[in-house]
């Protein structure tokens, strides 16, 4: 359980500066700083464990259906990352106490910040691929959040929105290949996936899974060609770009490359690109940390830089490049976070942070001046400082790398040409800031800041030369683990400070004395640099970002133009090529299955049900005449299902066509009886053309699936209805046992349908409409005599048939549905014959409560069958002697119909009954005599 304390002290850790910010900046930075220090105390105590070759873990079950665990492991390699990553948060919350001013909200800082540092720890502890997944993108957020804070700032609000757009688009790729690489390896468990690394190359998506990780790596990590946000998330606070760019956000893509290099990085595709990508994107950071003139900028770039250096050494892929790449994590995360500290320091002190106005700060903040050299140092890789270390590892590494064949030696050239810019720009951010002349007076006037806002950057400038002298230090110690863990074998290695005379000495030296030279020749380059204009990727990301907008929109209106026509036409034609497509793929159209006779009943009504198609179609500028061939239709569907011994389906059919039908007079009654002409021939002719290709497609594929013999479920139903439900009826046992649970959520929703229609109907009065055809299709008697005494004849007879079907319903034909709608339909009879108001005085009660009633009955139908210690919804019959009525069979699923039945009639009235008050009778004005 002390893994799962880390992350979740970590987390809890987002509520302390809210709770405490209260009480004034001091007690709030201490409190935060409480429970990282645990964790950081926790993550510690697992080094002798993972020494004596343990591997903490922990799996807590959370959605086994998704394949989501709540594992978290603790190996070297997670030991690494989470000591760097709330190590070096410590710091940056105690640097940040010092440097955020009176105005800023420390409180929220303090919550993103520990949010920031909890996702970054899930990422690294996390054992399940989902739920690395989810921290992942819990940086994007946060960041976001960290990137933003100054929210008042355009540069701030359009680098937030830049890196959360292309880390989010990253991370989506990301999830995809990690789909992939889960099914690839039959789990998502970080263990299972890192051990099935042979069957992973060997499945043909491998390459596809490869591509999209990396994109979701690549992005994250600033590599070419998504390197260009990086330099703008500098709008930023400084802590929150020390903590980004050494420990955190970028380095989440060089630790997913790093973890999953058992399982992924075996093959000649990772080994090129990886390795191609990183020194593109070393060389481009390098290039352009030479001629940015802001400091935040210069350091920005230089981590784009390094970072490809690291994905280089990835992409190498050798034992010795992982120890090269892993020690230069930890290295850069020193030098990295204690520069870009100093950079805010000089900023906070002097007002700026531009190059062509700083200078000549040696004499006022000596001590910065040094701890900037000596991590400045380190960055440039001048031997005695830990960056030369592992510089000269990656000389060594581009020497003996064979992934080009005989352009070998183009890696070792562009290693040097790198180094020489590193030089370079580390050089220049030296030497302009504090020891050349200044240009131009300062905002203000310079000081060293207080002892303990430079405590953090002296400690790890104090670690610079430590592992720089002493790099012996770390062998077998915390890099050695973290190497163990990505070879998954163990690593024989000495790490010394001198080891001779050879090549990749002579390539630090070379980069070195280029790198002076370059820097003493800057002036060139800086005319080099002016022939260009200047471009401000913020800008043309914005600019790209509203053009996709503009045409996304002009593209939607396209398509989406608000005409009905044409969303069916499209929705139709897309269904008539993707059937059409695969009926063509039949070799014939036919099958072996014997056909059914057909007699003269069968073509009769064939007949009756086209013309009655045909005739709803060409009567549809007439809409009443339209209703009347629809309900031929409908009833001619009735009696198919009748004629092919499906009664339950004629029953249902034939009581939804009578509600249907009544709906749709209502609504027909305020519309227009005639509309007039607006369909071109054109569309006339595409609308003819679509009917004829779907009906042939749809007649064809109905062919071939009943000319063929198919698995059907029906048998189980049929062994098991009378055993398992009770009932001879399947159809009716199958709605109300075996998927009880689907028709509870349909009369739920259906409930709920009829709540939102009554809502909208509520109050609502519309005016009659003038008849077109001077009333010869309207009665002008309200109330028909006739229609009121047939209807109070119908009402009892219906009811008595309601209870009918509904009793039987178990063994025979009918249910609650069938006889819900006959209810339904009697009762708005009567309203249709005796008007509403005479009805509502009569029938005193709301429709609503009953359709309530009637989902609730149904639920605790279900419910109660927890009482019994069975599943929800299970049934259960038996039978029973009951005097005067004698040997009869109940079923509880007779209760769950029940509710059914309310449910139905409660919304079928809602809706009907309502659409029938809400008309106003239409007074016209009177005529001036």
């Amino acid at each position: 359980m002390i893994l799962l304390l880390i992350p979740t002290l970590t987390l809890l850790g987002v509520l302390v500066p809210v709770l405490t910010a209260r009480y004034g900046r001091g007690p709030c930075t201490l409190a935060t700083l409480l429970l990282p220090a645990i964790a950081l105390g926790l993550t510690a105590a697992q080094i002798p464990a993972l020494l004596a070759g343990e591997l903490p873990r922990i799996n807590l079950t959370w959605m086994p259906e998704l394949g989501l665990d709540l594992a978290l492991r603790m190996d070297g390699l997670s030991l690494m990352f989470t000591i760097l990553i709330i190590g070096i948060g410590l710091l940056i919350i105690n640097y940040a106490h010092y440097y955020l001013s009176q105005e800023d909200s420390h409180g929220r800082f303090y919550a993103y910040l520990m949010l920031f540092m909890s996702s970054m720890v899930g990422i690294v502890m996390a054992d399940n691929l989902i739920l690395l997944w989810l921290a992942w993108e819990m940086t994007s957020l946060s960041s976001f959040l960290l990137i933003g804070f100054w929210s008042y700032r355009s540069d701030a609000r359009k680098g937030a929105r830049m890196s959360l757009t292309v880390t989010g688009a990253g991370g989506l790729a990301l999830l995809a290949g990690l789909l992939l690489l889960g099914d690839m390896a039959g789990s998502f468990d970080m263990s299972t996936v890192l051990a099935s690394g042979d069957a992973i190359l060997a499945d043909p998506r491998y390459p596809t899974m490869l591509v999209l990780v990396l994109l979701g790596a690549f992005s994250k990590s600033a590599q070419f060609p998504f390197q260009f946000w990086l330099p703008h998330a500098m709008a930023a606070p400084t802590p929150v770009s020390a903590y980004l760019h050494s420990a955190t956000m970028v380095k989440a893509g060089i630790f997913l490359m790093a973890r999953l290099h058992p399982a992924i990085a075996g093959s000649e595709l990772w080994g090129i690109v990886v390795t191609l990508i990183g020194m593109i994107t070393f060389l481009y950071g390098a290039w352009f940390a030479l001629v940015k003139t802001d400091l935040k900028g210069i350091l920005a770039f230089s981590t784009v830089s390094h970072l490809g250096l690291i994905t280089a050494l990835l992409g190498i892929g050798s034992p010795m490049a992982m120890l090269a790449a892993l020690f230069h994590i930890l290295n850069h995360a020193t030098f990295k976070a204690a520069l870009f500290m100093c950079a805010g320091i000089i900023d906070h002190e002097t007002g700026t942070r531009d190059l062509k106005k700083l200078g000549g700060l040696r004499r006022a903040m000596p001590i910065t001046a040094l701890l900037t050299t000596i991590t400045g140092a380190a960055m440039a890789g001048v031997p005695l400082f830990n960056g030369f270390l592992s510089k000269e590892m990656f000389f060594t590494e581009s020497l003996e790398a064979h992934l080009l064949g005989g352009l070998f030696w183009i890696l070792p050239v562009l290693a040097t040409l790198g180094g020489i810019l590193s030089v370079a720009y580390s050089l220049r951010l030296i030497h302009a800031v504090f020891y050349r002349p200044a240009k131009q007076p300062l905002p203000s006037t310079p000081h060293e800041p207080p002892h303990l806002m430079r405590l953090p950057v002296s400690l790890l400038a104090t670690l610079c030369i430590a592992v720089g002298l002493f790099p012996a230090l770390l062998a077998g110690g915390l890099l050695g683990l973290a190497t163990d863990a990505v070879l998954a074998a163990p690593l024989e290695f000495h790490l010394k400070l001198w080891h001779g005379f050879n090549l990749p000495l002579l390539m630090s030296a070379i980069a070195i004395g280029l790198g002076i030279s370059l820097y003493i020749a800057y002036r060139y380059i800086n005319r080099l640099v002016g022939q260009f204009p200047p471009l401000n990727a913020n800008l043309v990301f914005e600019g790209r970002v509203q053009r996709l907008v503009v045409f996304c929109q002009s593209f939607t209106q396209r398509l989406e133009n608000g005409s009905l026509q044409r969303y069916m036409s499209l929705l139709l034609g897309s269904a008539l090529l993707l059937t059409a497509l695969k009926l063509v793929e039949l070799p014939s159209l036919g099958g072996d299955k014997t056909h059914q006779p057909l007699d003269g009943v069968l073509m009769a009504g064939a007949a009756l049900l086209i013309l009655g198609a045909l005739g709803t179609a060409v009567t549809h500028r007439f809409r009443l005449f339209s209703l009347l061939m629809l309900s031929v239709v409908g009833l001619m569907v009735s009696l198919t299902f009748a004629r092919f011994s499906a009664p339950d389906l004629a029953l249902t059919q034939l009581s939804v066509e009578v509600a249907t039908m009544i709906l749709l007079m209502l609504a027909l009654y305020f519309l227009p009886q005639k509309t007039p002409k607006e369909a071109s021939v054109k569309r006339v002719i595409r609308d003819i053309g679509l009917a004829i290709g779907l009906g042939a497609v749809v007649t064809s594929f109905n062919y071939a699936v009943l000319t063929r013999e198919s698995n059907s479920i029906s048998g189980f139903f049929l062994a098991n209805s009378v055993p398992g439900g009770g009932g001879h009826n399947v159809v009716n046992v199958i709605l109300v046992d075996f998927r009880g649970f689907d028709t509870l959520g349909e009369i739920t929703v259906l409930a709920l349908a009829g709540l939102a229609i009554l809502k909208l109907l509520n109050r609502l009065r519309l005016f009659m409409p003038h008849s077109d055809w001077q009333g010869r299709l309207w009665s002008p008697d309200r109330y028909p005599m006739i229609l009121t005494s047939i209807s109070q004849m119908i009402l009892p007879l219906a009811l008595l048939v309601a209870v009918y079907i509904f009793l039987r319903g178990h063994n025979q034909p009918g249910g609650g549905f069938i006889a819900g709608l006959i209810t339904a339909a009697a009762l708005i009879l009567i309203y249709i014959a005796r008007g509403v108001e005479w009805v509502q005085t009569r029938l005193d009660f709301t429709y609503q409560t009953i359709a309530i009633a009637g989902v609730a009955t149904a639920t605790l139908t279900g419910l109660g069958s927890w009482v019994f210690g069975y599943p929800f919804l299970t049934s259960s019959y038996g039978h029973f002697h009951i005097p005067l009525i004698g040997d009869i069979e109940l079923a509880t699923a007779l209760l769950f119909d029940l509710g059914v039945y309310l449910a139905v009639v409660g919304a079928t009235l809602m809706i009907l009954a309502n659409l029938g008050k809400v008309t106003t009778p239409h007074r016209p004005s009177k005529e001036k005599s």
